[in-house]
């Protein structure tokens, strides 16, 4: 039988809660140890930001803060940074820090930038939210790829 929980967790994030909203097959916590982790068919929504994955293993401090999100298998994205651009993606492992508002992407990274047609493919990215800087490492056996579109005509 296929039991869902939701969930509603309150972040603190720059003196504003935001509602984060997991939903998933199971779950289990050890306070103690500052882990919760949700399994099977994970979905998360914040705001305008979305993750899809098999599990996620979220990481808390002795306030019950968020420190770290991570997310593991078929992992898919939608985000927003803080200047407004919108992203969607997919990657097999996603880390998001709360705490410097940093995600990072492993092992066949796919992320592309909806409002600016820029896509980068990679093994390793990593993309701020608060100021929408990205780098990226290549593949094991092939280079960064990245796609954007060149407007070329002459005035």
């Amino acid at each position: 039988m296929k039991y869902v929980l939701i969930i509603a967790v309150f972040l603190q994030i720059i003196s504003s809660a935001v509602e984060l909203k997991i939903q998933a097959n199971s779950f289990s916590a050890d306070e103690n140890k500052g882990i919760s982790i949700f399994r099977g068919d994970v979905q998360m929504k914040k705001q305008n930001d979305e993750l899809n994955a098999t599990e996620v293993t979220i990481y808390t401090n002795k306030k019950n803060k968020p420190t770290k999100f991570v997310a593991i298998g078929n992992v898919v994205f939608v985000l927003e940074t803080k200047d407004g651009s919108k992203y969607k993606g997919s990657a097999n492992k996603v880390i998001y820090m709360p705490m410097i508002k940093e995600y990072r992407f492993y092992d066949n990274v796919h992320l592309q930038q909806i409002d600016k047609r820029k896509e980068i493919l990679g093994d390793e990215v990593v993309l701020s939210i608060d100021n929408g800087k990205a780098y990226a490492k290549g593949m094991k056996k092939e280079p960064v790829i990245m796609i954007f579109d060149i407007d070329d005509k002459k005035e």
